[in-house]
């Protein structure tokens, strides 16, 4: 599982756009939307792999756009979101606002993901055993520079629809000594070579229109003929080495049937997206083991040390 999306992605979209960010652009948050080319209808994503039918209550911007967004204006370090496919908005909010939020589309290509016993899996027992390796891995983040994360519970328990091999879930979670409670709602659509990952994160007190809006995203969302999950053929197509469960989880590691659980290592500061954080490197080869191929998904970032969140004041564009 593409470590950018299990162990260290941050995605946040719940605060205000950092001075720093767009200041050093020279341009308005007006100018620098503008530019962006917010579009709806049929998008087609990389590769020909999945079709987004986006209505007109949602826009959707490129890759590259995505990562003008993401590195210039949310405060992510150069190079960190080479891997998004796209981003999707509410038409209704601009992402340069503190209320803004936005969706981050990637491809998970680790192969097909078995879907049996999903039905039969405890989703109340998973989340103990997740909020007991978050807690765990606490240690570790808080030596790296980092703050403490708290898995709080579920904002939204797991769902999977067997028929769309669709699922979602939403996680509450707490950073630190910060009072307001992050929420992380994520989207995923099962296809043939891996899946489909649509991550959201916001405020908690934006679950009732985000989770409105991101069941209307699961309804827009497609693979293409010859990505399906039924397109998948068992005798030289790769599975993937984790099922329903760590796909929820987060997990990659399977030693003996047990799942070694990652939560991802979220910051707690406005409008932040970190991917690949190289301060974690050593974090995650430690709970790997160091084998080979295991961090071959682990983005290079650059750099080292602690992580730094951005300025959280306000962004006043200039006139």
């Amino acid at each position: 599982m593409r470590a950018a999306v299990v162990a260290t992605v941050i995605l946040a979209a719940s605060g205000l756009v950092p001075r720093a960010a767009l200041a050093q652009k020279d341009v308005t948050a007006e100018e620098f939307e503008a530019k962006l080319g917010y579009t709806n209808g049929a998008i087609v994503l990389k590769g020909n792999i999945a079709t987004l039918d986006v209505p007109t209550t949602f826009r959707f911007i490129g890759a590259d756009a995505s990562k003008r967004l993401l590195e210039q204006a949310w405060g992510n370090p150069p190079g960190s979101a080479s891997y998004v496919l796209g981003m999707l908005f509410p038409t209704s909010i601009s992402p340069l606002t503190e209320e803004g939020w936005g969706v981050v589309i990637s491809f998970d290509e680790d192969g097909h993901v078995d879907d049996k016993g999903a039905e039969s899996i405890d989703y109340s027992k998973l989340l103990k055993q997740m909020q007991d390796a978050t807690e765990e891995d606490n240690k570790e983040r808080v030596k790296a520079g980092g703050k403490p994360a708290h898995l709080i519970g579920w904002a939204e328990p797991p769902s999977y629809n067997a028929q769309t091999h669709k699922m979602y879930w939403a996680k509450e979670l707490a950073f630190g000594d910060n009072d307001h409670h992050t929420l992380n709602y994520n989207v995923r659509v099962l296809g043939r070579r891996g899946v489909l990952v649509l991550n959201a994160v916001a405020n908690m007190d934006q679950l009732p229109a985000i989770k409105a809006d991101m069941q209307k995203v699961l309804t827009f969302v497609e693979f293409n003929a010859g990505h399906r999950y039924a397109d998948f053929i068992a005798s030289t197509d790769r599975k993937a080495a984790y099922g329903i469960a760590g796909l929820v989880a987060g997990a990659v590691a399977m030693k003996a049937g047990f799942f070694k659980v990652l939560l991802a290592a979220l910051l707690a500061a406005k409008k932040l997206i970190l991917i690949g954080l190289a301060a974690f490197a050593a974090f995650f080869k430690k709970l790997f083991g160091g084998k080979k191929g295991e961090l071959a998904t682990v983005p290079a970032s650059g750099g080292g040390g602690s992580v730094t969140p951005p300025p959280t004041q306000s962004f006043t564009p200039k006139k």
